[in-house]
């Protein structure tokens, strides 16, 4: 079992226009995925335990990061644009790093929320939460 220090995730979102952006050095936090699994209580009376089916999945992740307003790049003119986007975007999370046969998270997703903020004496950040639309997939990995 190998031991991973979280410096070496990547996450990547497509912006506005299509093109794979790799905002990791302005991500401090990735939770939520692969996420919450959907199962339908079908437990019916007189079983012995309960039964489930699979059902649609609904996962919202959330990110954190330090605000970066670089044009075209940063985080704030990709996601800020994403949060009045009309339509999903795919997304990649890589918690062990994009090397060949890491695991990888994958799927399309729309921007719920995005927020700046500001306190003195400390720099300026940012949180987002993002909704998965459909599922997220997963590739690679041991």
């Amino acid at each position: 079992m190998a031991f991973v220090d979280g410096r070496g995730s990547r996450f990547r979102i497509a912006d506005v226009g299509g093109a794979m952006r790799d905002l990791s050095a302005y991500v401090s936090e990735v939770r939520g995925l692969p996420g919450e699994r959907a199962l339908d209580d079908v437990t019916a009376l007189g079983d012995d335990g309960a039964h489930f089916n699979l059902s649609g999945e609904a996962v919202a992740f959330s990110l954190r990061g330090i605000y970066d307003d670089t044009a075209n790049t940063g985080t704030d003119a990709v996601l800020g644009a994403l949060r009045y986007h009309t339509a999903p975007t795919p997304f990649e999370y890589a918690p062990a790093g994009l090397a060949a046969g890491n695991p990888k998270y994958t799927g399309d997703c729309w921007v719920r929320s995005y927020e700046i903020h500001s306190r003195a004496g400390e720099a300026v950040s940012w949180r987002a939460t993002l909704q998965v639309e459909g599922a997220t997939g997963r590739n690679g990995g041991r």
